[in-house]
């Protein structure tokens, strides 16, 4: 437990993470890998250089430090970066080099304001954090090593088949090497691959959603190749899939995570939305909805630049034919000449007050101007924020414009 002091104490720096917040976990990261650049092995190195991780670590840290005297207000999100950590295989032994090191960052960044004081009290505080995520994320090794199927760590996988989607998405079909059981997962849940590409110095590692529904002897991820703009390079993880990836070729993989799944104890109408690649987790709710609750009325609705980028089009309209309870529609924000959709430009609030019940449970993902606008209608709607459920790809972010 931490002392009245140390509670004031570190609320006392609120003020000061709000403003050199990005300052810190910049300065920490650039510390971390100059003195443990083996942990390059673990980090998504796009995400550091285009400052969405640093940004994300400065959300988690203000977050704790506003509710220093009551964790359990964070506990969600203590969860759900743990779920991560554990399909990125964090051990407890990581955890007194980051402390260390944050403590080292704030001690630069603000200079003589970092007094012995405000470091003891923050070295108390992130000994108790810790201790919480090494607690969650022991409980989840233990789960997932004894779930059937389950395994430790990365286990190596073959590509059983590779069929491409649209001009940009191809799908992976991941079968075990060792032909034995694999675990199930939960609709909206990811597995993480972990790749060397030629002439690489470090492992990357990356997240992909499963984009069917469970079931079977194989995982699918439906990946976008991420082509280089004038803001940031290539995706090199999406590269080496769509290029040198091939059917028969392995790729490590780590059991599935995630804490963003349909609730199917649920019987209320669903409403999936999606924009982009983010249609990959919405696939897998939907096709669970139809299999497992098929009485349960469900709307799809997906945003694409136009036909040409929209993966999966031809299987949801046969999903849409067989299924009484289910809708879909389609918005192309581009579209060409011969391509169709209910909406051309974006959705917006007046085309889903058409479309859909705000008594619906709500589900989306895709990208962040995508989610930002989708957020603000649903709020606009009157959708209340418990029935509203959403994801992002990657560091988390604000909906907040």
């Amino acid at each position: 437990m931490l002392t009245s002091k140390t509670i004031d104490i570190i609320k006392s720096t609120v003020p000061v993470l709000e403003v050199h917040g990005q300052a810190i976990t910049t300065t920490f990261y650039q510390m971390l890998f100059d003195n443990h650049p083996e942990l390059l092995n673990i980090f998504n190195h796009v995400n550091q250089r285009q400052g969405k991780q640093p940004q994300a670590l400065a959300n988690t840290v203000y977050a704790a430090a506003v509710h220093i005297d009551n964790l359990e207000a964070i506990l969600p999100v203590v969860k759900q970066i743990s779920e991560k950590h554990r399909a990125l295989n964090i051990q407890p032994e990581h955890y007194p080099i980051v402390g260390e090191t944050l403590l080292a960052a704030m001690k630069q960044v603000l200079g003589d304001a970092a007094t012995p004081e405000i470091l003891n009290a923050w070295a108390e505080a992130y000994g108790i954090i810790a201790d919480a995520f090494i607690g969650v994320e022991a409980d989840m090794y233990e789960t997932v090593e004894n779930i059937p199927g389950g395994w430790l760590g990365f286990r190596k996988f073959v590509v059983d088949k590779k069929v491409k989607e649209s001009d940009v998405i191809t799908s992976f079909y991941l079968k075990p090497q060792d032909g034995k059981a694999i675990a199930t997962y939960l609709p909206g849940q990811y597995i993480t691959v972990r790749v060397k590409p030629e002439g690489e110095e470090y492992t990357h590692i990356r997240h992909y959603s499963l984009s069917k529904a469970a079931g079977d002897s194989s995982y699918r991820i439906t990946v976008k190749k991420e082509a280089a703009l004038a803001d940031k390079p290539a995706g090199i993880v999406s590269t080496y899939l769509h290029d040198s990836l091939n059917e028969g070729d392995i790729v490590e993989v780590s059991a599935p995570a995630g804490s963003f799944t349909l609730d199917q104890s649920k019987d209320i109408p669903v409403v999936l939305l999606s924009g982009g690649v983010g249609i990959t987790p919405m696939v897998s709710m939907l096709e669970t909805i139809l299999k497992e609750q098929p009485d349960r009325d469900v709307t799809f609705i997906h945003a694409a630049i136009h036909g040409g980028v929209h993966a999966m089009k031809e299987h949801i309209e046969q999903l849409d034919a067989s299924h009484p309870h289910m809708k879909s529609y389609l918005c192309y924000e581009l579209p060409r000449e011969n391509d169709i959709s209910h909406k051309t430009g974006y959705i917006d609030l007046a085309w889903l007050q058409e479309i859909v019940s705000p008594e619906a449970d709500f589900y989306f993902c895709g990208p962040v101007s995508f989610m930002r606008a989708v957020n603000h209608a649903l709020q606009e709607l009157g959708v209340p924020a418990e029935r509203i459920h959403y994801e992002f790809f990657g560091p988390a972010d604000s909906l907040e414009a």
